[in-house]
């Protein structure tokens, strides 16, 4: 019996010996991902416009575990401090009108969160393909359109006021790639007239609140071109900004391209305007969680090494969009969980 069981130990020790040596039995755990480390006060946002819309179509929103959570307080658990919210005239269904974005502010101001507002100036999308006026504008002479916009931004900000809300954050405008208000701010037709409408919005938002920076938003954050000719054009025409925010929309295979890209756009707008710059939007394809990750990770790591913390927040564009109006960017899945794309805006 003893040599039996001395025998099977020395196989025992051969068979383990041999496959160690070929690695069958030794198993290497994937490093354990960490989120990039921020400087105090970076913005991690995400602009969740939609919340109120897909909640009342009956969508829910769910932890890593499954429990049910209120979008705001989940966000929060996942890092994120700051909420981007869309403002538009009067939209025809009244989602993102001035009374909803009070809503959804409040709700950003009880989970604890930084909240910027984001003026498209339109009842509707206003984007580097389209800047159409609202409706209620369409007639107005250039200069009733400029004390238009004032009055109306002058209220919605006194109307926040007045529900216990001061931005930290205004973009006037949305993507302003050819100015606003088209055709009279279409910037590459009427450049004195879309400095004006910014001056406009502008010096409305510090009458309300002088603590409130004032952003001026252009897509396409890596194409440096574009962001020279129309700030130099803003600058050229008396028009003020505190912060210039940009989008950016790669895609798997191109993102290290474009992050090095933007990267160096944002250091050419610090340089040549003295402002700091922020990403009001980023997303990626949500079926594609781990590349998001990545692009993610590298791109805040990015805007927070600028020299001077001149690269002062990342948002997230919609991620909590799954299965809604089509749109393939967000960062939640198919059940309604938080993808592992957002773990990048994680503590």
């Amino acid at each position: 019996m003893k040599k039996v069981l001395l025998a099977s130990i020395a196989l025992s020790l051969l068979v383990f010996s041999c496959s160690k040596k070929s690695g069958g039995d030794v198993q290497i755990n994937p490093p354990v991902y960490k989120a990039p480390v921020v400087a105090t006060g970076f913005a991690k946002g995400a602009d969740i416009s939609w919340v109120t819309q897909m909640e009342s179509s009956g969508v829910k929103f769910y932890d890593k575990s499954g429990a049910q959570k209120d979008l705001f307080v989940l966000l929060k658990s996942l890092g994120f401090n700051s909420i981007r919210l869309r403002a538009w005239v009067n939209p025809s269904d009244g989602w993102c009108n001035t009374a909803d974005v009070v809503a959804k502010a409040k709700r950003a101001q009880s989970a604890g969160m930084k909240i910027m507002i984001d003026f498209h100036y339109s009842d509707s999308w206003a984007d580097p393909g389209k800047q159409p006026k609202p409706a209620a504008w369409a007639g107005l002479d250039f200069a009733t359109l400029a004390t238009t916009l004032h009055d109306y931004t002058v209220t919605t900000m006194n109307t926040l006021k007045t529900n216990g809300i001061t931005p930290d954050w205004v973009q006037v405008g949305n993507e302003v790639d050819d100015g606003m208000l088209w055709e009279d701010g279409r910037a590459s037709a009427h450049m004195a007239n879309f400095a004006a409408l910014v001056e406009a919005g502008y010096q409305a938002v510090k009458s309300v609140s002088s603590t409130t920076k004032v952003i001026i938003h252009v897509s396409n954050g890596f194409n440096n071109d574009l962001f020279r000719y129309l700030f130099d054009g803003l600058k050229n025409n008396g028009a003020h900004w505190d912060i210039i925010g940009m989008s950016l929309y790669p895609s798997t295979t191109n993102y290290t391209t474009l992050d090095a890209q933007c990267q160096s756009n944002i250091n050419d707008m610090v340089t040549r305007y003295g402002t700091p710059v922020m990403l009001c939007e980023v997303g990626m394809q949500a079926n594609q969680p781990t590349a998001s990750r990545d692009f993610l990770t590298d791109i805040i790591t990015k805007v927070n090494g600028i020299p001077g913390n001149n690269g002062l927040g990342v948002f997230y564009w919609e991620p909590e969009a799954y299965n809604w109006q089509g749109y393939g960017l967000g960062a939640f899945d198919n059940t309604g969980k938080p993808t592992i794309a957002l773990d990048a805006f994680g503590n």
